[in-house]
């Protein structure tokens, strides 16, 4: 039952792993910390989590990067809330979500999230 299912989501695992690899090929860390560096601190902040919200990436490939945007200038907030809606939230993954878990819980988990990935930045910038 198990290999049914994943056969009928490899296309989608596969185009999405596609998708990943494109945005990052043409937003790569240097021009996201460019960005970043140039805003208010709200603005970065909201700007990086809305950059996250992107792609779902996966913690081992997410950690690298954000430390590449840390050694670019890219301060605390704006760092931590890319990497909460990086790892968190993402909208190249929503159709294969919504297909398996359905609309209004993809759309629920996903706002949900993006709230607490801006609050979890919050409280990362107070403590550190």
């Amino acid at each position: 039952m198990a290999l049914n299912m994943g056969k009928g989501m490899a296309i989608s695992i596969f185009s999405i792993i596609l998708a990943i690899g494109l945005i990052l090929t043409f937003l790569p860390p240097t021009e996201i910390a460019s960005f970043v560096s140039k805003q208010s601190l709200f603005l970065a902040t909201v700007g990086s989590a809305l950059l996250g919200t992107i792609t779902l990436v996966p913690a081992f490939i997410a950690f690298p990067l954000i430390g590449t945007l840390v050694d670019a200038g890219v301060g605390t907030v704006p760092s931590v809330a890319f990497l909460t809606t990086l790892t968190m939230v993402g909208l190249v993954t929503f159709p294969l979500e919504k297909k398996e878990f359905g609309t209004k819980f993809t759309l629920v988990r996903n706002g949900f999230s993006f709230v607490f990935a801006i609050v979890i930045a919050l409280v990362m910038g107070v403590i550190i």
